[in-house]
């Protein structure tokens, strides 16, 4: 199998309406019987659909959730390449019926997918800051009713004014986009760093970091720099026009923020309630929650409409899960007054939760540290400590009794049978290029392999 890349959806103005397919072939799927659930970003389902998945006969069900993307064709194809090997690797007791998971979430062109499109295939020559046409286009849906600030920031981010005042007036439109106003802000309320600083602090930092990492611009020119501290040192020193790739990367922070919010709503307030019901309605059904990027955190955040001693939810996967590696951690060593979002919310699968990492996934290793450590801490915008580090980068930590395996271990000698597990996938997901990296290739046999181990489907 080869790698495809983080899917999703169109934007939250169109998803009121659920769309249910079926049938092998049917909706660009090549199994079957396979659905579709495609969540508003309030957690809200067609019943059409619910009663669709219902209706579908089998023993075991596989629901997938794609992670950022910006058109359902792209999701579509994710399920058909990932799915495409399980008839081949169950037993012959076990009758998989298969779900996508649809929701409002967004990935810049300029993210490629493995296999479909080469590095920076999307965005063409010439484009640097500015926005490309299918990005531009994804933002307008992604934010519905915010054409004019979507417009002004397009603008801003071709021209590069050699302007301070531009790059505040940029700021404060991202502020708006991501609904954090400046009332708040100057309250200094629960507001993400990343938006309560200062514009050209946060672009200072955001543009050394790019160009340290090898996908940066240089100041005064279009170029790609190579990575190192020079090239870092020299963005940082440059004017107000070196920043804008920093202020580039704010936008597209701004809209990984907003989707975390969405993927955690849409968990516990739209597919959690929904598998809960279907339990009630199907006690026999086994369910296997898959989950790739925010679309992890998505089906993780099922478990908390999930009660206690409930049996429907067999097995957990997660596929560069784009949320914190001590989510399930009843006590943070950072502050042990607290735990995790989901602390021991584990007990609530039957089998195994299985974090699939990769050390290859830039989004993960770079990007997802960063926007957290803005979220909150005063200490500095970089340094990535270990404090915010991604399940889908490092695996689960500070959970007691979680072994930690390679794939070829655990593809050799099995998963536990309960309890959180982290898979080192990086002997697989491994391809992509700048600014993502591997985060996107996650459609190989191995890992479905690691899907049917968790379940116990296998033969």
């Amino acid at each position: 199998m080869v790698g495809i890349g983080a899917v999703g959806g169109i934007g939250a103005g169109t998803w009121r309406v659920a769309r249910a397919v079926g049938g092998i072939g049917v909706g660009g799927i090549g199994v079957g019987p396979y659905r579709e659930l495609s969540f508003d970003a309030q957690g809200d389902v067609d019943p059409t659909a619910q009663e669709a998945v219902a209706r579908i006969e089998a023993t075991d069900l596989l629901v997938f959730a794609h992670g950022w993307n910006s058109d359902r064709s792209t999701s579509t194809r994710l399920y058909d390449r990932f799915f495409a090997p399980f008839p081949g690797l169950v037993g012959t007791g076990v009758r998989l019926g298969y779900v996508g998971v649809v929701w409002p979430s967004i990935r810049f062109a300029d993210e490629p997918i493995p296999d479909f499109d080469p590095p920076g295939a999307l965005v063409g020559p010439g484009y640097g800051t500015a926005l490309d046409p299918d990005t531009r286009r994804a933002l307008g849906e992604f934010w519905p009713g915010r054409e004019a600030q979507v417009d002004r920031v397009a603008e801003l981010l071709e021209e590069r004014p050699e302007s301070e005042a531009a790059l505040v007036e940029f700021g404060a439109l991202v502020r708006e986009l991501a609904g954090v106003d400046g009332a708040a802000t100057a309250a200094a309320a629960r507001v993400p760093a990343l938006f309560s600083l200062d514009v050209l602090a946060v672009c200072r930092d955001l543009a050394g970091a790019l160009v340290e990492a090898g996908c940066g611009e240089v100041a005064g020119g279009g170029g790609e720099a190579g990575g190192g501290e020079v090239a870092a040192a020299f963005a940082i020193r440059g004017g107000p026009r070196a920043l804008w790739s920093g202020a580039k990367e704010l936008l597209r922070q701004a809209t990984y923020y907003e989707m975390k919010k969405r993927a955690g709503v849409v968990g516990e307030h739209g597919l959690g309630p929904f598998l809960t019901e279907l339990a009630l309605r199907r006690p026999a059904l086994r369910v296997h929650l898959i989950g790739h990027s925010f679309g992890a955190r998505l089906v993780s955040f099922a478990l908390r409409a999930t009660a206690d001693g409930s049996r429907h939810v067999a097995s957990l996967t997660l596929l560069q899960g784009a949320f914190s590696h001590y989510a399930f951690s009843g006590r943070l060593p950072h502050d042990a007054r607290r735990g995790g979002s989901l602390a021991g919310l584990q007990r609530r699968v039957t089998g195994p939760v299985v974090a699939c990492h990769s050390a290859h996934d830039t989004a993960l290793g770079l990007f997802y540290p960063m926007a957290s450590r803005m979220a909150g801490d005063s200490a500095g915008l970089l340094g990535f400590a270990e404090r915010w580090g991604a399940i889908g980068h490092g695996g689960v930590r500070e959970v007691s009794g979680a072994p930690r395996l390679s794939l070829d271990a655990a593809l050799r000698d099995g998963l536990p049978t309960t309890g959180c597990v982290s898979v080192d996938a990086g002997s697989v997901v491994r391809r992509g290029g700048a600014p993502s990296g591997a985060h996107s290739d996650i459609c190989h046999e191995e890992l479905a392999r690691i899907v049917v181990a968790a379940g116990r489907m296998g033969r």
